[in-house]
């Protein structure tokens, strides 16, 4: 069973802001981000990947969001097992990828699978690109003026960008489709909701623990956690916040894991992602959190969302 694109409402869908750019990339309200989904990791797992992002599209998501650094390459092989659903980066890091060459494979890939290929790029970290990263906001304007210029153009309509800081979201506003924010609270997203306007995509990942044991969900999003708390972009984000250092130890204090991580039974789940979308998010990207996500294929919890946010696809 299949949908289309942009009609997976919660429950409440007056709660979803219909901004020009959510209604034009088609997104849907509500989408998977893994980083399992990366067929060109040579793990040779394409056969698994291929039926998961399959199950998905069925189940009635908007979007899938191949994440860990994703390449065009990736995104590719993704769109070419589905027929509806878009497919984007979350994020395509500026300092692995050429500008020319980004812009020539999102142009073959829109060609090849009904402009549903979204660009989302993002400036990454000093830690993952110790080399090359430099002045990372002037780098990333360079890089659009680079998509831009290429011959085969990257339209602003149909790229995002990893935005945190008030400097990249005004760029997200100005040269792009919007913002695609990652490990931000409630409270950020309504933030960058009134940083964007009314107009753009706004279009946060989500991680989820669903486990109805709070202290063991706790224990599973800090053991995911603590490679994100020792990037400065983060735990800067995060601090304006209102965290502080020791909220970054040890995996993150209990306070922190509540903020950034919806975790419990799928109701409670259920409920975040409403808060996420009354607080100005269009799309709510969600990345189910295991004791390896970068492996995993959680299909049983990706079926048991769909289901609690009555996505058309999922079966009571």
């Amino acid at each position: 069973m299949t949908s289309t694109p942009g009609t997976n409402p919660t429950s409440d869908p007056t709660s979803v802001p219909a901004t020009t750019a959510a209604h034009e990339l088609g997104l849907g309200t509500v989408g998977i981000w893994s980083g399992a989904l990366r067929i060109t990791d040579g793990t040779g797992r394409d056969g698994a990947i291929t039926d998961a992002v399959e199950e998905i599209e069925a189940l009635g998501y908007g979007a899938i969001w191949v994440g860990g650094s994703a390449s065009v390459a990736d995104a590719r092989a993704v769109l070419a097992a589905t027929h509806h659903l878009r497919v984007a980066t979350g994020i395509l890091s500026i300092w692995d990828h050429p500008a020319d060459r980004v812009a020539e494979e999102a142009s073959d890939a829109d060609r090849a699978h009904d402009d549903r290929f979204v660009l989302g790029v993002g400036a990454s970290h000093q830690q993952l690109a110790p080399k090359e990263y430099a002045k990372p906001y002037t780098a990333m304007r360079e890089y659009l003026t680079a998509l831009d210029e290429a011959p085969h153009p990257v339209p602003a309509r149909r790229r995002v960008l990893a935005a945190l800081g008030p400097k990249m979201l005004q760029l997200s506003k100005d040269r792009a489709a919007g913002a695609h924010p990652y490990l931000v609270t409630e409270d950020q997203v309504a933030e960058a909701r009134e940083a964007l306007g009314t107009g753009p995509l706004l279009a946060p990942e989500l991680k989820v623990v669903l486990d109805d044991d709070l202290a063991r969900a706790r224990e599973t999003a800090r053991a995911y956690l603590r490679f994100y708390l020792e990037l400065p972009n983060y735990t800067n984000n995060l601090r304006r916040a209102g965290f502080g250092p020791a909220d970054f130890e040890d995996g993150g204090s209990d306070a922190l894991l509540d903020a950034v991580v919806a975790h419990g039974d799928a109701e409670r789940v259920r409920s975040r992602v409403t808060g996420f979308h009354k607080a100005g998010a269009d799309h709510v990207a969600l990345q189910v959190v295991t004791s390896d996500p970068v492996r995993d294929l959680p299909i049983p919890a990706w079926r048991t969302l769909a289901a609690a946010l009555d996505l058309p696809g999922a079966t009571a």
